[in-house]
């Protein structure tokens, strides 16, 4: 059975990356492959690369404050592109009811400073039973 890849990414000016790779390292403990891209990623950038990495989900990291444009960015190209399978969550500092439009945008969950990691995990095993 082929792992589940996640694509873990900072888009934006946002330069704190501590948590992303908390995340990115938890995930990878918990046996899925991921793909870290590192600080100042655009929309487009992190489309491709979910694309050309063929991911299964993509987690946002966002502390910046512009994850009303930067989320529904990334998952409109990736829709574009035809791939607008591919789970995009995330976290970071974003109000109660930015992360309620977002939803209604489609995002997949989002999760707030001091989320334990293995919350994340359970997620994704949950979104992705026949990949775990």
């Amino acid at each position: 059975m082929k792992k589940l890849r996640i694509l873990i990414a900072k888009p934006g000016l946002d330069g704190h990356d501590r948590g992303a790779k908390v995340v990115a390292r938890a995930l990878r403990d918990a046996g899925f492959e991921v793909i870290y891209t590192g600080l100042h990623q655009t929309p487009e950038m992190i489309a491709e690369t979910a694309i050309q990495e063929d991911v299964d989900a993509v987690g946002l990291s966002i502390l910046s404050g512009a994850h009303m444009t930067l989320i529904p960015e990334v998952m409109r190209l990736l829709k574009e592109k035809g791939a607008g399978d591919i789970l995009v969550f995330g976290g970071g500092i974003i109000p109660r009811e930015d992360m309620e439009e977002l939803y209604r945008m489609g995002c997949g969950r989002l999760f707030g400073p001091g989320t334990p990691t293995q919350e994340i995990v359970d997620y994704l095993k949950e979104k992705f039973p026949d990949r775990v």
